[in-house]
């Protein structure tokens, strides 16, 4: 049977395998890296950290979208008050402007002004009469003489009738006169606004005017029954800048011109919009919604305080706010308690883990860690082809030691060894253990028999210079023994060869005389002197 070889097509398809297979190795340990990491402390401390933030986030996106929802609410509103106001106002003075073009008709009449004075006034007053919040109607002569008044109660109190072509007046596309705010000659106590119109015969000759006022008293009335929230204000201007009217009632105010200020400013940019300013007359802030009425020379303001517009709205901060300090309290308390729950087991099995794998009196790794880091190491040389050695270390004579000093002494000694031991070793990958009673062992990886001799060398140096009295030694001080052996020597074949070789290495140097380094083979002997 004839064997196929090996296509480059298969080497890299068996090199993709291969590929993919470390990225998935690599990916399982990135996920148990992960995980390990995300039941610990810190990770749980983290995790609630990002849950407290994201609540936090989500709740504060949450608010802030209902806080714009407040503002427009409140704009809406604001903006349907608005329209009322304009449509209110617009037909009211449309229905009074009735009024002044009927007496303004008659008096261009010839023969109305005609007849006797009491029948002249009845036709022309007549339709007047009726209407609600109408002052006295008026007419002058063009010099300003009266004529005729719908009150002969107000005649000698009736004012000149002013010049309607006079530059400056506010007057409608259509001809209307609305002047600035007066005391009313019906009440002068109360304000009302002059409203006029000329009169012109049929030939195009300015006869006079005709005047008449509406109360104030009118739009005290239509802006007390608007719900405005407390502190919202309604404001009824003159495109001159003349208030005409506010709420609250500020009487004193009335008449006044607030061209120069900045919130009338504010209200003249558009013929509609809104903005958030603060007057100077109460210094509170507020949502201005304005209109400028078309076919009148009027502005009006609806201006809700913004403690209204917001005020649910804080009252859902408060109450979320107060939510999350309670929220961030149980779960501060509850990460604090299951973290310190955590660290004490971790703890308790760290201390586990440690009594496992290390001896308790010395703290270096015990028997059965050593057989596993051995048979790993073994392994690892074998595969990389690196040189594996190891050092058997015996103290000197410790039987009469305990004997001479007490156990109690021997226990110091053995963990001053010990530490004097892990101190010499340099690398992560050196490994030292205690074997059983005195005696330790120490591996170390990807070291020859040089290398192995001289670490060797600088434990038994190192332990001799701890000079622990023993009177039983011949130098009269705790020594040690040390056997050395590597896989670089050919008849070391597999861990338990290594570990005898070792073994058979110490016996060398007790046979020597204590306190040296033996190495197999045994043409590598070193003793102290």
């Amino acid at each position: 049977m004839v064997k196929r070889k090996g296509t480059p097509h298969d080497a890299a398809a068996s090199n993709l395998r291969g590929q993919k297979t470390q990225s998935a190795q690599a990916f399982r340990q990135i996920l148990k890296v992960i995980a390990r990491n995300m039941v610990s402390p810190a990770g749980i401390l983290g995790c609630s950290i990002v849950l407290w933030l994201a609540t936090l986030s989500i709740g504060t996106a949450m608010l802030m979208t209902s806080r714009t929802d407040a503002f427009n609410h409140a704009l809406r509103n604001s903006r349907n008050l608005t329209l009322v106001l304009e449509r209110d106002i617009e037909r009211s003075i449309d229905l009074y402007d009735l009024s002044l073009r009927a007496v303004s008709d008659g008096a261009a009449d010839s023969q109305v002004m005609a007849l006797p004075a009491n029948l002249r006034d009845r036709v022309l007053f007549d339709r007047a009469a009726t209407a609600h919040y109408m002052g006295p109607m008026t007419i002058s002569a063009g010099n300003g003489t009266l004529i005729a008044t719908s009150d002969p109660r107000s005649a000698g109190r009736e004012r000149a009738a002013p010049d309607l072509n006079a530059a400056g007046h506010l007057m409608t596309p259509d001809g209307l006169y609305i002047g600035r705010p007066v005391h009313s000659s019906a009440n002068p106590a109360q304000f009302a606004i002059p409203l006029g119109r000329s009169i012109y015969r049929p030939d195009g000759k300015f006869l006079g005017t005709v005047m008449g006022s509406l109360s104030m008293e009118y739009f005290r009335e239509l802006t007390n029954g608007l719900s405005i929230g407390e502190r919202g204000s309604v404001i009824v201007f003159e495109t001159d800048g003349t208030l005409i009217s506010r709420l609250p009632d500020s009487s004193e105010n009335i008449g006044r011109n607030f061209a120069q200020s900045p919130i009338f400013r504010r209200l003249m940019t558009g013929t509609e919009g809104h903005f958030v300013g603060t007057p100077n007359l109460d210094g509170v802030r507020r949502l201005y919604v304005y209109k400028r009425l078309p076919d009148l020379p009027l502005i009006v303001a609806v201006a809700p305080a913004m403690s209204t517009v917001y005020a649910e709205w804080w009252a859902r901060a408060t109450w979320f706010g107060a939510l999350i300090l309670a929220f961030t309290a149980i779960k501060a308390a509850g990460t604090w308690l299951f973290v310190r729950e955590l660290r004490r087991r971790q703890r308790a099995e760290a201390s586990l883990e440690r009594m496992a794998h290390h001896d308790p009196l010395t703290g270096l790794e015990n028997r059965a860690t050593f057989d596993d880091v051995l048979a790993r190491e073994w392994k690892c040389a074998r595969r990389n082809e690196k040189p594996l050695s190891l050092l058997f270390i015996d103290i000197d004579r410790f039987k009469s030691y305990n004997d001479q000093y007490g156990h109690q002494a021997g226990d110091v000694a053995l963990k001053s060894v010990a530490t004097r031991i892990a101190a010499c070793l340099d690398r992560p990958g050196d490994h030292a253990a205690r074997y059983g009673g005195e005696e330790f062992i120490v591996v170390l990886p990807d070291t020859d028999t040089r290398g192995a001799a001289l670490m060797a060398e600088k434990i038994r140096s190192a332990v001799f210079n701890l000079q622990i009295e023993h009177r039983q030694a011949p130098l009269h001080m705790l020594t040690v023994s040390i056997g050395v052996s590597t896989t670089a020597v050919d008849r070391v074949t597999d861990a338990s060869t290594l570990l005898k070789t070792a073994d058979m290495a110490l016996y060398e140097a007790k046979r020597l005389g204590r306190n040296c380094v033996s190495i197999v083979p045994q043409l590598d002997t070193e003793c102290a002197a």
